[in-house]
């Protein structure tokens, strides 16, 4: 009984790291919209439509 406690727990812990990386991969994924990286402190960048400045810098932008 014990060892199927601590096998099931291992498990559970298992599935929740997976999904909090898996989240986190998702949401750095999405790209920004202008409003966004201009509340972010940056200004966007027509020519490469990215984000430059702020806390979104570098960051793809719609």
């Amino acid at each position: 009984m014990r060892i199927r406690r601590i096998l099931a727990a291992v498990i559970a812990t298992a599935a929740l790291a997976g999904l909090g990386i898996t989240g986190a991969a998702t949401a750095t994924a999405a790209s920004l919209t202008p409003g966004e990286c201009e509340q972010g402190g940056g200004t966007v960048n027509r020519a490469t439509n990215t984000c430059a400045g702020g806390m979104f810098d570098g960051q793809m932008v719609d």
